[in-house]
């Protein structure tokens, strides 16, 4: 067997080393497809957040047990154990790509002892492929299962020579060596073909019973058991356990663009506080994430449709229902936001600035990057954007230009790859019949509020308003383990009526300690104050002018790729903007499964 090896690498040294290039590449696909087939039907993991439109699926780690079986594989386990192996390897290596001339491989030279073989390849046989860097790599060392696997590249290209009535330039002495090489590594190759053969079959069955070829399921489940405590409000509350479901259909027609339609039901509610007179406090301090987009019975609604779609260097994206914000333009709060996820900060507050908050519904935004090519400023990018909250109401005052709306402009400038810095204003028109500044697209009259107290929310019930609100955010990430991010907004609510006019404030600052304790962990510490509005008159006059605090901690632990816990407390001082009024502890313990 050696002295056969060594023959054919005599005559033709690197016939077969340079096909396991093509070979790997082919390998690698299959290997990929089989991976991916046996993710799919376990359990398809969501992406990242929805606005990244980023979805991988990953396969938990199988329990190790048994472990005498482990020692008792036969030969053939063996060489499907080696051909795996070489398959993953074939997973790091860059995508090669065929060559007409061994000039144009950089590393291979006329002086070298392989040169004529290797040329005699590229012109008699056309089977060898390089690296997309213009290298061959001849001097990696080759295992007899690549050796395998290159043979077979080369007896498939020399059946196809053949069958094109180009047989003469194969001699009888080639079919015979290759005949001999055939033979002597049936072993190898009828591992392939089966391989081959498996993957074939199952990929059949997948297209088979697929559910779509444009759309993949990404799901998010909360279970969330969460308590109050502070004197009062405790009293009044009891300890709850809550949940909430969210399922995206993601389309794809183009491979750029993805289409959201998700449906969600929950039935988390926030808790009512209580001031120190006994009775309820006006505020939405303390609202939680997972306590958003909730029926409070489990109802499934479609919580939100839009669809992202690349024009030229432009990033446009469009709501038909439940759009905010944060949907289409950067936050500068990693680690905290998470869509209002079940992965990031506790809090509605912690996740991102309240001015996001301002507005929703249906409309349209288009992303502009720009400072790219070595400038200061590298990928930058500028964003505007309008939803009206009561789009699809043809009705006097409402519909999608005369509605209560927000529209949105950012301007986003990312500093090397540490420091990212975004200066937004959002305009604001609220039509007579009350409201919430802070609504996330509740529209007219809706008594929606998902952040601040009620000094900074109310609107005036007998008269429209329009509201300026100008914000900075910043996010720097000195190293790969630590973030730090915060945020400031004023608001300017001018009414349309005596005494209707006031100005709302907030700001915070976190640090998030991304892998602490172990890959995939995070570590978060918030601060700040919620919205907060002082001095108003009317029927919030005497309720207090005090600054409402919120300090947040939390720990995301991830038990799996797909489950993560994470407990957290949050502390309100000053409820109600009013001192007298009892500090709130809040308690959660987050379960989030992602499929």
């Amino acid at each position: 067997m050696s002295h056969l090896l060594w023959k054919t690498l005599v005559l033709s040294p690197v016939v077969l080393g340079v096909t396991v290039l093509v070979s790997a590449k082919a390998m690698a696909a299959a290997e990929v497809a089989s991976s991916s087939e046996d993710a799919k039907l376990k359990a398809a993991q969501t992406e990242a957040p929805i606005a990244a439109n980023a979805s991988i699926f990953i396969q938990t780690e199988q329990p190790k047990f048994n472990q005498q079986l482990v020692a008792q594989k036969t030969d053939e386990n063996k060489v499907l154990e080696e051909v795996n192996r070489y398959s993953n390897e074939g997973k790091n290596q860059s995508s090669l790509s065929q060559v007409t001339s061994v000039s144009q491989f950089s590393d291979v030279q006329p002086t070298d002892w392989a040169f004529q073989a290797l040329q005699s390849l590229v012109e008699r046989y056309g089977c060898i492929a390089g690296y997309p860097n213009s290298t061959y790599r001849g001097n990696r060392a080759l295992t007899r299962y690549e050796f395998a696997a290159g043979l077979n590249a080369c007896l498939d290209r020399v059946n196809e020579l053949i069958a094109t009535a180009t047989a003469d330039l194969v001699t009888k002495q080639d079919l015979a060596t290759l005949q001999r090489l055939q033979e002597e590594f049936s072993a190898e190759l009828a591992t392939l073909r089966g391989r081959v053969d498996s993957v074939e079959a199952r990929t059949a069955e997948l297209e088979a019973n697929q559910f779509s070829t444009t759309t993949k399921l990404v799901g998010e489940a909360i279970f969330a058991v969460t308590d109050i405590f502070g004197n009062n409000t405790g009293d009044v509350n009891n300890t709850v356990f809550q949940d909430r479901v969210r399922l995206d259909l993601q389309t794809s027609f183009t491979g750029k663009d993805v289409l959201h339609t998700r449906l969600a039901a929950g039935n988390a509610l926030a808790f009512t506080q209580v001031g120190n007179n006994a009775v309820g406090i006006d505020t939405a301090e303390g609202t939680q994430t997972f306590q958003l987009g909730s029926t409070s019975n489990n109802s499934v609604i479609i919580d939100w449709l839009a669809y992202y779609v690349p024009i030229g260097p432009a990033q446009v994206y469009f709501a038909g229902t439940g759009g905010i914000h944060s949907d289409y333009v950067p936050t500068n709060n990693p680690y905290f936001e998470d869509f209002d996820g079940g992965n990031g900060a506790l809090s509605t507050f912690a996740s991102e600035s309240p001015i996001y908050r301002i507005g929703g519904g249906a409309g349209a935004a288009l992303t502009l990057p720009f400072g790219k090519g070595g400038s200061f400023f590298k990928p930058s990018s500028l964003t505007i954007g309008y939803l009206a909250s009561n789009a699809n109401n043809p009705g006097a005052n409402q519909g999608l230009l005369e509605g209560n709306y927000a529209a949105l402009g950012q301007l986003n400038f990312s500093v090397g790859d540490r420091l990212s810095i975004g200066a937004t204003y959002v305009h604001g028109y609220h039509g007579a019949g009350g409201g919430n500044l802070f609504d996330l697209g509740g529209g007219l009259g809706s008594t929606n509020r998902v952040v601040g107290t009620g000094q900074a929310n109310t609107l005036s019930t007998l008269n429209a308003s329009s509201s300026n609100s100008y914000g900075i955010s910043a996010a720097f990430r000195p190293s790969d383990k630590l973030s730090v991010s915060g945020f400031v907004s004023y608001h300017d609510v001018t009414g349309f009526g005596a005494g209707d006019d006031y100005e709302a404030w907030s700001y915070g600052l976190g640090v998030a300690l991304p892998d602490f304790g172990k890959k995939g962990n995070v570590l978060g510490i918030f601060a700040g104050a919620e919205p907060y509005a002082r001095n108003r008159g009317g029927v919030f006059a005497g309720t207090g002018n005090d600054i409402p605090y919120h300090f947040e901690g939390f720990y995301k632990y991830r038990l799996s790729d797909n489950i993560s816990i994470t407990p957290g407390v949050i502390w309100l001082t000053s409820p109600g903007q009013n001192s007298n009024n009892d500090d709130a502890i809040i308690g959660t313990l987050r379960t989030t499964f992602t499929f």
